[in-house]
């Protein structure tokens, strides 16, 4: 009985264990120093591109590197506003030895910005490098009150009042009757203009 009991419980970690494992397809994957680097978003589409500028990374304990430059391209069909990300280096041996952020404002389809990463202290001479992205905030067009896209939006609108916990729903310009005490009150929602 003990050993089932003991081996269920290893199995059980073992699923446990592979079920932490990242999805090889949607994590950004280590590329050699001379290649460029590519960021993922959230569902597994190519986001950012960089490529090193900086040739001298061979850094130590004692005399780490501190400064890199690379450029990094959008490389989406879609415009941000603020991009953050992180790069990442790795020895030989697969060991992170130096990761730093780097980040762009306004940053249109297809644009490259070059920049350093502050903070950043190599502490090896590595051998593969990594971006992820952290903050892709998309860049959002005003929708003007009379647009047929903004009465678009507002159709879908899921509205609720709560009246002492009881609550009714609500739909712009229809009247709601709600009864306060012995008296009905009618209520219209409209836009202000």
């Amino acid at each position: 009985m003990r050993v089932i009991l003991i081996g269920a419980v290893f199995l059980m970690s073992c699923i446990g264990a592979v079920a932490q494992e990242p999805i090889a397809a949607a994590s950004e994957r280590r590329v050699a120093l001379s290649e460029k680097a590519v960021a993922l978003d959230a569902v597994g589409a190519s986001v950012l591109e960089a490529t090193l500028k900086t040739t001298a990374l061979n850094g130590s304990e004692d005399s780490p590197v501190t400064n890199i430059n690379l450029v990094v391209r959008n490389s989406s069909g879609v415009p941000y506003v603020f991009v953050s990300g992180l790069v990442t280096f790795y020895d030989g041996s697969g060991v992170r030895c130096g990761e730093g952020v780097f980040k762009a404002e306004s940053l249109s389809v297809d644009e490259a910005f070059e920049t350093d990463t502050p903070g950043i202290r190599i502490r090896c001479a590595p051998s593969t490098w990594r971006i992820v992205a952290n903050n892709l905030i998309p860049r959002v067009a005003p929708i003007s009150p009379g647009s047929p896209s903004a009465s678009l939006s507002r159709t879908g609108l899921n509205l609720v009042i709560s009246l002492d916990g009881e609550e009714h729903p609500i739909q712009l310009q229809k009247p709601m009757v709600v009864k306060l005490g012995d008296v009905q009150r009618t209520i219209v929602l409209r836009e202000a203009p």
